[in-house]
């Protein structure tokens, strides 16, 4: 929950920002980018801190290495967070990180069918997750 919240959040900051002003943040395509951005900075952090090894195990056993999987995501998540800020890139980085959301959600399926745990918290069930991935989906491809 708190990638939403950060989400959520930071487009309110940036919105608010927009209307007092800052002309950069005057529409909404803008705010969204940069609030896609935030969260994608903070689901990133977790691949290399503490949570690392809660993030290593919800990977499927089906695939091998999965430090490297959760590295690799991390990596991709943090050139999606910059390349979603730029109009050049914005469009790759969107659909980029839309493939990566659907490739990842087998494990967050896992992980609420096994009911386990992020930084000692429980994952959210399936249903909320689901729900969860598709406003996620939704904001990468609206910020794109």
């Amino acid at each position: 929950m708190v990638p939403f919240y950060a989400l959520v959040a930071s487009f309110l900051l940036f919105k608010g920002l927009g209307l007092i002003g800052l002309s950069y943040f005057g529409g909404w395509q803008s705010p969204l980018q940069g609030a896609v951005a935030v969260m994608l900075l903070l689901t990133a952090s977790a691949h290399w801190g503490t949570r690392r090894p809660d993030l290593i195990r919800l990977v499927p056993q089906a695939f091998p290495r999965p430090d490297l999987i959760v590295t690799a995501t991390g990596w991709l998540e943090l050139a999606g967070a910059v390349g979603i800020l730029f109009p050049a890139t914005s469009k790759l980085a969107s659909i980029g990180l839309a493939v990566l959301l659907i490739a990842m959600f087998p494990a967050n399926v896992r992980a609420a069918r096994e009911t386990m745990t992020i930084g000692g918290r429980p994952v959210p069930k399936l249903l909320p997750r689901t729900v969860l991935q598709l406003v996620f989906l939704a904001a990468v491809l609206l910020a794109g």
